[in-house]
């Protein structure tokens, strides 16, 4: 898809695409803002079309990047800044031009980490010393990376065991009650699958427990709410995303 219409074209790269906050959220900063700018949704089936798609949209200064391509994009890019290369996943790309509009440098950030820990931080508690994090996708690397820079211990929960993480059915009473902050990173739940939940024992949920969801299409997904009804603090991904936003304007328009 060309956008040659605008002289600065901002976007998002994944697979699929449906609705996308960032789109909403930077045309109407465009438009209120009288910046001749438009952000764009591209929709790419295999990361292997990323380069054809640079080549195309000669006007692109930025990209946000998600579901799946946070660490498939990762060989494409020049450079990373220190944060992502520490992550190893990138959700924001800064497309650096040379004076011919040519593509000189392509650098890859990550404001997963920024806007996970400004929307958390206030809400751990003394008790909150262990966090599970539910999935092992690019987004969990960014969570589990601002719960160990909090001094959390982290362990991953997947379908299956392994090396540093948990299966769903190793979550016994004991494990629930040692870790009182878990946070959701799968799309379960997400829009239009509401009825959706990750599967965890939300039995042995308490009101000392901090039960974070990264999605925020519903505003309450089923594992706010069954966490809600056993007491815990609950909380969508609607924060951290606005965070992100900011934090990848910001890298965008970074001094070139």
């Amino acid at each position: 898809m060309a956008t040659k219409e605008y002289k600065n074209v901002y976007g998002l790269i994944g697979f699929p695409l449906g609705h996308s906050f960032s789109q909403d959220f930077f045309n109407k900063k465009f438009e209120a803002e009288n910046i001749d700018a438009k952000y764009v949704n591209f929709e790419i089936p295999t990361i292997d079309e990323f380069p054809e798609l640079l080549l195309a949209n000669t006007y692109l200064r930025g990209l946000n990047v998600t579901i799946p391509y946070k660490e498939k994009v990762i060989p494409f890019l020049d450079e990373l800044d220190d944060e992502a290369a520490k992550v190893g996943a990138v959700n924001v790309i800064r497309i650096i031009r040379n004076a011919k509009g040519e593509i000189q440098t392509l650098k890859g950030y990550n404001s997963d980490v920024i806007g996970f820990h400004d929307s958390i931080v206030s809400l751990i508690k003394p008790w909150h010393k262990k966090a599970l994090v539910l999935g092992t996708g690019g987004a969990s690397k960014a969570v589990r990376h601002v719960f160990t820079k909090l001094g959390l211990e982290v362990k991953n929960v997947s379908r299956t065991a392994g090396e540093g993480k948990l299966s769903y059915a190793e979550l016994t009473p004991a494990i629930m009650d040692e870790y009182k902050v878990i946070v959701n990173t799968t799309p379960l739940g997400m829009f239009p699958h509401v009825n959706e939940c990750p599967d965890i024992p939300y039995q042995w949920i308490t009101p000392e427990h901090l039960c974070y969801d990264l999605l925020y299409n519903p505003d309450v997904t089923l594992f706010m709410k069954k966490c809600a009804e056993r007491g815990a603090v609950t909380k969508n991904g609607l924060e951290m995303l606005l965070m992100q936003a900011f934090a990848a304007w910001n890298i965008w328009n970074l001094r070139r």
